[in-house]
């Protein structure tokens, strides 16, 4: 990312890759500025290194493209927005680490990310601390939005900042248990999970509807996603009589797992969450990973007819890599903001509010009220701050690809 020079006549401390300044947003008259615009920070936390830097990656450039797209098109008047990136590695206390950093500089108001929900659990509390805005576009976990106890039906929201664009694993893990019970014909699943946030959780709303249905879990096991060696687990699921693995995690440890239940004896295909959904998956599994498959928020993109100049604009974007399984939601998690930003310096005679705590604490409120048709469909947010886009599709993979094999809404 080009940097540019920024003339700012308070203090100026520089922290990792931000400057924290005691000022708002501020003047800024570099590329796609114009003299006199001020200059809006947008914060983004996600995996851009390590193991699952291929999603993360996807995440950073949708998000980038939404950015110039705002800019280009002057969507907000007398703003200039511009993209602050940082890398959590997947690992929750890094993200807690760079949610203190996007807090503490006074230019940021509002953040896109992170992909990974125990990542994302970690930050939440820092942004609703100072009315920082968060909208991720990959947090499934149901607890974030809706508390601990929202499998009793006693739903609590725990943070008016936080919001999502991607559904959630109350309903990804059942749709996959209905689709391979009802229409798969499969009756008999051996889960295992990573013992993450993520993993565990989906896991067991998938289990639990399985058994409703009247299929069998005939074992379950942990991994630790760190390993490379899951053969002792591959015995026991080859001795198991699966019809097929449940696994609730993500790709670097779900590719190999898959592959080694194979090879221990046990062909059966290998079901997943949208952690699973990406193409560095078949990499990794070869030729091991026909026929498994994976479950994904919303509709595939190509289908859809809003995604088409999305699709188009990345392309022409140069960006390194795919926008993979979160770009569309990483794009609309980034336009939401932009749209909290534009409905809050509408409201305030065409400027954002001097005082940051105030400035952040409006466009926090504005979110709740967004609603616009995005990339991967209809955009807008329930009372706990969940999508109301409830679509969700099931892949399987055929021929080196995940090929779409049902795309609906859950029915429960």
């Amino acid at each position: 990312m080009r940097h540019r020079s920024l003339f700012i006549v308070t203090t100026a401390v520089t922290v990792g890759a931000l400057t924290l300044s005691a000022c708002g947003s501020r003047d800024d008259s570099s590329e796609g500025g114009g003299g006199g615009k001020k200059t809006v920070v947008i914060g983004l936390d996600a995996p851009l290194t390590g193991d699952l830097s291929a999603l993360g990656q996807g995440i950073k450039n949708s998000a980038d493209l939404a950015v110039k797209t705002a800019n280009k098109n002057n969507e907000v008047e007398g703003v200039t927005f511009k993209l602050e990136s940082l890398d959590d590695v997947a690992q929750a206390a890094t993200g807690q680490q760079n949610a203190t950093k996007l807090v503490g500089n006074q230019d940021v108001m509002g953040v896109v990310g992170p992909l990974n929900s125990d990542v994302g659990q970690a930050m939440q509390k820092v942004f609703a601390n100072d009315n920082l805005v968060q909208v991720s576009p990959a947090n499934t976990n149901p607890e974030m939005t809706q508390g601990k106890d929202w499998q009793t039906g006693k739903k609590v929201r725990g943070f008016d900042t936080y919001f999502r664009t991607a559904t959630t694993d109350a309903i990804q893990g059942p749709y996959a248990a209905q689709f391979m019970f009802n229409e798969k014909k499969l009756k008999n699943v051996y889960v295992i999970d990573d013992k993450k946030t993520y993993g565990a959780g989906l896991a067991a709303t998938f289990s639990t509807e399985f058994k409703k249905l009247g299929g069998k879990v005939v074992g379950t096991d942990h991994i630790n996603p760190d390993d490379k060696d899951f053969s002792s687990v591959a015995s026991k699921v080859a001795q198991a009589n699966a019809d097929f693995v449940y696994y609730g995690g993500e790709y670097p440890a779900g590719a190999p797992l898959a592959s080694q239940i194979k090879n221990a004896g046990a062909k059966i295909p290998t079901v997943g969450g949208d952690a699973l959904f990406s193409a560095e998956y078949i990499k990794l599994g070869k030729k091991n990973s026909e026929g498994d498959f994976a479950s994904s928020v919303g509709a595939p993109l190509e289908t859809l007819d809003t995604a088409k100049k999305f699709i188009a604009d990345y392309s022409a974007g140069g960006y390194d890599g795919a926008f993979e399984a979160y770009g569309g939601y990483a794009y609309d998690s980034t336009w939401a903001i932009i749209q909290a930003v534009k409905a809050v310096v509408e409201k305030n005679d065409g400027k954002l509010p001097s005082d940051v705590k105030d400035a952040r604490k409006q466009i926090t409120a504005a979110m709740q009220d967004v609603k616009f048709d995005g990339v991967t469909g209809t955009v807008g947010f329930d009372e706990y701050g969940d999508t109301i886009n409830k679509q969700l599709s099931l892949y399987e993979v055929k021929g080196g690809k995940h090929v779409p094999v049902k795309t609906g809404v859950f029915e429960g």
